[in-house]
C-alpha cells in the first residue's frame, strides 16, 4: 500500500465524479460546483458520523490525511502550478501599466484589511463571549486579507468588464499573496513570542526578501527557461521546460526564504509575453496552452475539493458562539475590503474611481486556498478553533455567494459595456 498514492486517487476520482455530477446536473461553474458537491459530501459524512459515532469517519479521515500530509502539498504545490498557469494568461504590459494601482491594492489594501478584520474580529470574539487576544485576530486578518488568485482569475474568465478594471483586480489577486505571507509569518511570529528582536527594518528587510527577491527570481528562471526553448523547436521539449521551470523556480524561492507564489508569477508573465512571442513557434504555443489549460482544470478541481474536504479534519466542534463568529467574519471581511478599497482608490484617483468600480473590485475579492494554508499552518493552541472556523466561514461566503454573484454583479454594474 502507498498512502500519498491511495489518497491522490481517492481525490481524482472524486474531483473526476464531482465535476461530472455537476456538468450533468447543477451546471454551476466548474471549480464552484466541485467545492458545493464537496462541502455536501463532507457534511453529510459529518452527520454519519453524529449519528453512527462507531463509524468514527472524522478520526479515520484526520488519520488518513494527517499520515500523508497531503493537504500541504496541495495547497502549495498546486498554488504554485496554478498561479503560473494564471500569469501566463496575464499581459505583462496591461499589469505594468496598472502598476501605481496593483501596487497600492497588493501592499497597502492588504494590510489595511488585515488590520481592519483584526480589530472588527477582536470585538465580534468579545461579544460572542469568546476570549482571542488582539495578535492573533490580526493573525487571522493576514491570512484572509490577500485575494486568491485562482478564485479571482477563475471568476473573471466569466465577467465581461472594462480591460482595465479586469486588470486590475487581476494584477492584485496575482501579486497580493506575498505580502499577506510576510505579514501573517511576522505577526505568528509576535504572537507566540519566538521572534523578540523584531523591529520595522527587519521587517522591511523579511518583505523585500520575500517580495522582490522572489519577484528577481522569477524573472531569472523565467528568462533562463525561455532562452532554452528559444535556441530549440520541439514542443514537448519545451512543455517538459515550463513545467520543471514552475518547480524549481517555487522550491528556490522557499529555500532561500521567498515568496514562492511571486517568483512563479515572475516566470509565468516572461513566458506568457516574451516566451510565446518571440521563442515559439506557432504549434509549440497551441500545445502549451492547451497542456497548461488541462492542468489548470484538474489542479483546480483538487484544489476547491480539498477546501471543502478539510471540513472533514479541522476540529470545529460546532459551538453555536463559534458559528455565529464565522457568520459574522464573512460579513466583516466584505466590509474591510470596501473600506480598503475604497479608501485607496480615492487617494489615486479621487471622484474619478466611480463606486460602481470599487464595489465591483470589493465583490471581486474571493478568498480560497492561499487562506486555508495560512489558517491551517496557525500553531496548536485555545485560539486555533475559532480562527479557523472565522477563515472558512470567510473561504465560503467569498468563494460561494461572491464567486456565483459576481457575473451578475457586474453585469448590473457595467451593463453598457457588454
Amino acid at each position: 500500500m502507498h498512502p500519498v498514492f491511495d489518497v491522490l486517487s481517492a481525490l481524482l476520482v472524486l474531483a473526476a465524479l464531482f465535476a461530472f455530477v455537476n456538468h450533468r446536473y447543477l451546471k454551476l461553474p466548474r471549480t464552484l460546483g466541485i467545492l458545493v458537491l464537496s462541502l455536501a459530501a463532507s457534511l453529510t459524512l459529518i452527520g454519519l458520523d453524529a449519528v453512527i459515532p462507531q463509524l468514527a469517519i472524522q478520526a479515520i479521515a484526520s488519520k488518513n490525511v494527517a499520515a500523508t500530509a497531503l493537504p500541504t502539498a496541495l495547497f502549495s504545490g498546486v498554488l504554485a502550478f496554478l498561479m503560473f498557469a494564471a500569469a501566463l494568461e496575464a499581459s505583462f504590459t496591461n499589469l505594468w501599466s496598472r502598476k501605481g494601482t496593483i501596487l497600492a491594492l497588493a501592499t497597502l489594501g492588504v494590510a489595511l484589511t488585515a488590520l481592519l478584520i483584526g480589530f472588527g474580529m477582536q470585538q465580534v470574539f468579545a461579544l460572542l463571549g469568546l476570549s482571542v487576544p488582539l495578535i492573533w485576530c490580526l493573525v487571522l486578518g493576514a491570512a484572509v486579507a490577500p485575494t486568491d488568485p485562482v478564485a479571482v482569475i477563475g471568476a473573471l474568465r466569466r465577467v465581461g468588464l472594462p480591460a482595465d478594471l479586469r486588470g486590475m483586480i487581476a494584477g492584485e489577486s496575482l501579486f497580493n499573496d506575498g505580502v499577506g505571507i510576510v505579514l501573517f509569518t511576522v505577526l505568528v511570529a509576535i504572537a507566540t513570542g519566538t521572534e523578540s528582536d523584531l523591529t520595522a527594518v527587519s521587517i522591511s528587510v523579511d518583505f523585500a526578501r520575500e517580495a522582490l527577491g522572489g519577484a528577481v527570481l522569477g524573472l531569472v528562471t523565467g528568462y533562463i527557461a525561455y532562452a532554452a526553448m528559444h535556441s530549440i523547436d520541439e514542443y514537448n521539449v519545451e512543455l517538459m521546460i515550463s513545467i520543471a521551470l514552475v518547480a524549481a523556480t517555487y522550491s528556490l524561492a522557499e529555500a532561500m526564504q521567498m515568496s514562492g507564489p511571486i517568483a512563479v508569477v515572475g516566470a509565468g508573465l516572461l513566458i506568457g509575453e516574451r516566451g510565446k512571442q518571440r521563442a515559439m513557434s506557432a504549434r509549440t504555443r497551441e500545445h502549451l496552452e492547451t497542456v497548461w489549460s488541462v492542468i489548470d482544470e484538474i489542479l483546480n478541481a483538487l484544489l476547491f475539493l480539498m477546501i471543502g474536504m478539510e471540513i472533514l479534519v479541522i476540529e470545529i466542534h460546532g459551538s453555536v458562539p463559534v458559528l455565529l463568529a464565522a457568520a459574522v467574519a464573512a460579513i466583516l471581511s466584505l466590509l474591510a475590503r470596501f473600506v480598503s478599497v475604497g479608501s485607496l482608490s480615492f487617494l489615486l484617483y479621487g471622484p474619478r474611481m466611480r463606486v460602481r468600480a470599487v464595489a465591483v473590485i470589493t465583490w471581486a475579492g474571493l478568498r480560497g486556498g492561499i487562506s486555508v494554508a495560512l489558517a491551517l499552518s496557525i500553531p496548536a493552541s485555545e485560539y486555533r478553533e475559532p480562527l479557523l472556523a472565522a477563515c472558512y466561514g470567510i473561504v465560503l461566503f467569498t468563494t460561494l455567494v461572491q464567486g456565483l454573484t459576481l457575473e451578475r454583479v457586474a453585469g448590473r454594474l457595467f451593463r453598457r459595456r457588454h
